[in-house]
């Protein structure tokens, strides 16, 4: 007969990012606005790709996905954690848990491979100008998203499927503000140092190769563009310069959690918060205010639809992400 996962622990104890209740309170008021940073920026940025003719294009439709991924990405552990930043008791059910990780790992796995395809993207536009609208159309661009998603939940799916089975019988801290692989496995009540490595070398595996293909491939369009003017590498690099900002300060972090082989807790804390919460910054941060098309279309919408209705839309989105939903927590 085979044998059962007879798991005992239905929830588990978080330790978040502190002990003192001062700095608690300072992280729930610089991660909150970060957050509502996060929301507001990445949702105008969708709102203004779907709702300009101008920013219908390829590159755009790659960035608007970019910030729907970046918004969950941050969303499924952040509004937990502020949240357990008032709270003494800090615990997570063994469901809620196992959904963390499922949509971590799903959403990072795609927004990797979606950066890839929009290093391709300026690929195509840099180095192959005249075919771009031949080979970027709609049917490409639909699928190279499809295939970011479908990599995002293949990795996440392979990996939730191994520790679901796991037995947890005993220990339950988990010494983070969220769960992560590498800090569930140690509580299985197996010897789990191999399935350990096993599990982060799929994420740094994963990371490290989308990694060095994206600085592979912006190494090639600079390299390609030098050889014909000086003035093209200078509008390449100027061109390229947010997107190998983005990648870096996006894998970096990544890398670090999965392959870098010593355990620090204080130093994996503060990479897993830049990695959650200022990470999915970077996109309305970078690709936006940098951009000369993204701000005309700015002008454009504000001159559409008015500052009043503009207003008015922002203190509904906070009633319905801040306030809202500190009431139903306490």
């Amino acid at each position: 007969m085979a044998e059962v996962n007879h798991s005992t622990v239905s929830e588990f104890i978080l330790l978040g990012l502190c002990d003192s209740w001062g700095l608690q309170i300072f992280f729930f008021t610089l991660i909150l606005v970060l957050y509502l940073a996060i929301v507001l920026g990445n949702i105008f940025i969708m709102i203004l790709v779907i709702t300009d003719s101008h920013l219908h294009s390829p590159m755009y439709f790659l960035l608007a996905n970019l910030s729907f991924v970046d918004l969950w990405l941050s969303s499924v552990t952040t509004p937990k954690m502020i949240t357990d930043l008032l709270k003494e008791n800090k615990t997570i059910f063994f469901g809620g848990c196992m959904c963390q990780i499922f949509f971590v790992h799903c959403f990072g796995g795609s927004e990797m491979v979606l950066l890839v395809a929009m290093a391709y993207d300026r690929y195509v536009a840099i180095c192959k100008p005249l075919h771009y609208t031949v080979i970027m159309n709609q049917r490409r661009c639909i699928c190279l998203v499809m295939i970011s998603w479908t990599t995002g939940f293949v990795h996440s799916m392979s990996e939730l499927a191994v520790i679901v089975e796991l037995p947890f019988c005993g220990p339950r801290v988990v010494n983070s503000f969220f769960c992560d692989i590498p800090l569930v496995i140690e509580l299985a009540c197996i010897d789990s140092y191999s399935l350990g490595i096993l599990m982060n070398s799929d994420s740094g595996i994963l990371a490290l190769a989308c990694f060095i293909l994206l600085l592979i491939s912006y190494a090639y369009i600079l390299f390609t563009v030098t050889q014909y003017s000086k003035d093209g590498a200078t509008k390449a690099l100027s061109t390229c310069t947010a997107h190998i900002t983005v990648v870096v300060l996006f894998f970096g972090p990544c890398i670090f959690i999965y392959v870098w082989p010593f355990n620090i807790t204080s130093v994996d804390k503060f990479i897993a918060v830049f990695y959650l919460v200022i990470t999915p910054l970077l996109n309305p941060a970078i690709y936006t205010f940098r951009n000369k098309e993204m701000k005309v279309s700015l002008r454009r919408f504000k001159s559409q639809y008015g500052s009043s209705r503009w207003n008015l839309l922002i203190k509904n989105l906070l009633f319905l992400l801040v306030y809202y939903p500190l009431q139903q927590s306490f």
